[in-house]
């Protein structure tokens, strides 16, 4: 199951400046299984943007299920701001429980009323059902929901969600019923025993954890956890991931980081194998089933081992056999069963007796590659439009470009974070939003001059870091960067507020500036299909924001950027950005000083 964050916080939206990061919007969660049902749970004011994102997904109309955990107004005051309701085409079914104030549509329409809101429920376009439920079991589509009452001053659900072997667990809110474990010590008993068999052996549990122990006692009896006690009861219960999420209105993104920074430390301390992270505004987890005690468990950019799908496997054929282990280990840790096709005739048998979900290939040299494309789909029929075509290319001159049979062309070197995310996208059928920028026409030139010049791989100096210093002092931006371009990577001559010296250059954000060989400003990388789902967004540092000027040398040579990074989304006024090529000029003086002395007026 694909999990994603839309609202993080508890009691009351906090958006600003200091909680950004972990985000300001109140409780809202999507979730996935891999064959395509779709649960919100819970309809705090994340559900807003949620709702966006869904009717720009499929504005002609889509399928889902509400899962409400209870009615206080930070789980639902994102109801009526929810734009599939307002669409005709669309069908959705609204489960929560029903207390002694009425059935769950009449709560609901409560908020709605006159004196409240200029619209009713009654005016929604989308076909609703609305289902009341108590403790039991019930099913949506693939998915499994088990429900258990939590211990709150509202009548609460928690939710344990089953499909694709995995188990995903939604508690929120929830006070411990012994308040003695809310320091996360003593023995478990009764209710919270009862409790602990409900989570048990689940692969993620998000869980209410809005006061330390401390505060606990402040807040007896308001129907929230300790981040202590959330911690205790998914190590008693055996659970793989802990997501803290309802984080307090008055607790700041530092004070989180420390809260987690101290968790983690005591985890490790004690040897727990526990992982615990704290919920973000746009992380995305996949789920993975239970592994074996002692199985190594493979994680990526954030993203778990998904369970592997039914249906016929990927199939792969490359003559390159270091690529085809790497594109088998990639289809492997994604939980694609794959195929390894011998040659043509193989590929078309295997093709024949068992189709294929994704195909993977390399042109065949000679007169024989360019027609591949279009044997495959004459064999294939009509099952064509539903098989991706995937070809990879040594180099980008390789690539057929205007070949309409083939889905995409990778060109090599790629990574393997952006091979995975390519073969997840079209296994699931969705978009990717991360694009690799294309190498510029003069890339072997570019390269040579700058491996001329002598910059990579060398100390750091001050001469370039106080340039990146005073980018960011005066822009007010956390990060501040000289990158610059190499072959497979992109590596930083500075780095102010950015611990690594490199990555890959399939994640470089400069690497499209330098192949347009121009400014490239990303307002908000949450809205720009380019970007959204890279990892450096989607992960640390957590780019919203990107501003690069290219590094032009006076032949014509790009050689990188200096670029601002900041962790919210913001735009440069023309002021600004003149400034932005004053620093830039100042990188280049630096690079490439002008020869001879220099004559300076002091009149």
């Amino acid at each position: 199951m694909l999990v994603r964050f839309w609202g993080t916080r508890g009691s009351i939206a906090k958006p600003g400046p200091d909680t950004f990061r972990f985000g300001g919007n109140t409780s809202c969660v999507e979730v996935r299984s891999d064959a395509g049902s779709l649960l919100v749970i819970d309809c705090g004011t994340g559900a807003h943007g949620l709702g966006q994102a869904l009717m720009e997904e499929r504005p002609n109309g889509m399928e889902g299920s509400l899962l409400i955990s209870h009615t206080h107004w930070d789980h639902i005051q994102g109801f009526p701001f929810f734009a599939p309701f307002f669409a005709p085409g669309h069908a959705w079914d609204v489960y929560g429980p029903s207390g002694l104030t009425g059935s769950l549509r009449s709560v609901l329409s409560g908020q709605m009323q006159h004196a409240y809101f200029p619209v009713t429920l009654d005016q929604f376009a989308a076909t609703i059902h609305y289902h009341d439920l108590s403790a039991g079991t019930f099913r949506i589509g693939d998915v499994t929901v088990t429900t258990h009452h939590l211990n709150h001053p509202a009548l609460t659900l928690a939710y344990r969600l089953q499909a694709d072997g995995a188990t995903v667990v939604y508690c929120c809110d929830h006070e411990p019923h012994a308040a003695e474990l809310a320091s996360g010590i003593g023995p478990l008993s009764g209710q919270d025993l009862h409790y602990a068999k409900f989570i048990e052996g689940a692969d993620l549990v998000i869980h209410d954890a809005q006061y330390t122990a401390l505060e606990f006692p402040a807040k007896l009896g308001w129907g929230h956890s300790s981040v202590e006690y959330a911690v205790r009861i998914c190590e008693e219960a055996g659970v793989a991931r802990l997501v803290l999420t309802h984080h307090d209105p008055l607790r700041n993104d530092a004070a989180i980081d420390l809260i987690l920074a101290r968790v983690r430390g005591d985890l490790a301390d004690r040897g727990s194998p526990l992982e615990v992270m704290a919920a973000s505004e746009g992380l995305m987890l996949r789920t993975s089933p239970s592994l074996a005690e002692g199985e190594p468990r493979a994680v990526a950019a954030g993203m778990a081992l998904a369970e592997p799908p039914n249906g016929p496997p990927a199939l792969v054929w490359l003559a390159d056999r270091d690529l085809e282990a790497a594109l088998t280990t990639a289809l492997r840790l994604e939980g694609l069963p794959c195929q390894v096709a011998c040659g043509e005739t193989d590929l078309l048998e295997s093709l024949g007796r068992q189709g294929a979900s994704v195909l993977l290939l390399e042109p065949a040299p000679g007169p024989a590659g360019p027609g591949l494309s279009c044997r495959l789909r004459q064999f294939l029929g009509t099952a064509a439009a539903d098989t991706p075509l995937l070809m990879l290319a040594a180099e980008e001159g390789l690539a057929r470009r205007d070949d309409p049979l083939v889905s995409e062309w990778l060109v090599q070197p790629i990574s393997e974070s952006f091979l995975r995310a390519r073969l997840r996208a079209w296994s699931l059928g969705r978009p990717c939003r991360w694009q690799r920028a294309r190498p510029p026409g003069d890339e072997k030139r570019r390269l040579r001059r700058l491996a001329e010049l002598g910059l990579l791989d060398t100390e750091r100096e001050e001469r370039f870091d106080r340039l990146t210093r005073v980018a960011a002092a005066a822009f007010g931006v956390p990060i501040a960067l000289i990158s610059l371009i190499d072959a497979e990577r992109q590596w930083f001559k500075s780095s102010h507020g950015l611990a690594t010296c490199q990555t890959s250059r399939d994640l470089a954000f400069c690497a499209h500036a330098v192949s347009q060989k121009s400014d490239l400003l990303v307002a908000d990388t949450w809205l720009d299909d380019r970007f959204a789902d890279n990892p450096l967004v989607l992960g640390e540092p957590r780019i919203r924001f990107y501003a690069g000027s290219p590094l032009i040398l006076e032949d014509g040579t790009c050689l990188g950027t200096l670029c601002l990074i900041d962790t919210r989304p913001r735009q440069l006024s023309s002021t600004e950005l003149a400034l932005l090529h004053d620093l830039r000029d100042l990188v280049l003086l630096e690079i490439s000083p002008t020869p001879g002395p220099v004559a300076v007026s002091l009149a």
